[in-house]
């Protein structure tokens, strides 16, 4: 059977396939004998996958210490070294490297926050139970009762749909 995974570094036949899971992220890097060698796979000491995964994603053809943060001075050589960037202003220097890193190991590349997603739900219903209680309180006030019952009824609705206990 032939082995149809490529090296992620120079696309010949992988025979080295190493999984990393860090925070319950699983990264995978495939490697050709020649690269592992290269790259200290068999060294424990040496090796670091986050520093695969970063000359992986480097263009070869772009020497490695070109680009520069502006305000700090780090080079991709300190942000391969340190495994962090120096400021703020380093993210923007080095977004070519970095986002390709994250579209490897996250879903996307922008952040969406660590707020729980039944909590987002919550927060959603309760921001609709308070507009609808608004207008429902409008309309009452200005003797729109058509709309008032409607607007009761969708109340109702919700809180019977969504239990009132996951909105209190």
């Amino acid at each position: 059977m032939a082995n149809s995974l490529k090296c992620d570094l120079c696309g010949k036949p992988a025979t080295v396939h190493l999984t990393q899971i860090v925070n319950s992220k699983v990264h995978k890097v495939d490697l050709c004998e020649g690269c592992a060698q290269a790259k200290g796979v068999t060294d424990p000491s040496g090796f670091s996958l986050a520093d695969l995964l970063l000359k992986a994603s480097l263009n070869p053809e772009q020497p490695a210490n070109v680009v520069r943060c502006e305000q700090c001075g780090a080079t991709q050589a300190d942000f391969k070294k340190l495994g962090r960037f120096g400021c703020p202003a380093c993210y923007e220097a080095f977004k070519e490297i970095v986002e390709p890193m994250l579209g490897n190991m996250h879903k996307g590349t922008v952040h969406v926050g660590k707020v729980p997603q039944r909590a987002l739900e919550r927060k959603s219903l309760y921001d609709r139970l308070t507009h609808l209680q608004g207008e429902l309180d409008e309309a009452i006030k200005t003797e729109r009762y058509e709309d008032a019952a409607r607007f009761r009824d969708e109340i109702h609705q919700v809180k019977q749909t969504f239990g009132e206990k996951t909105l209190s």
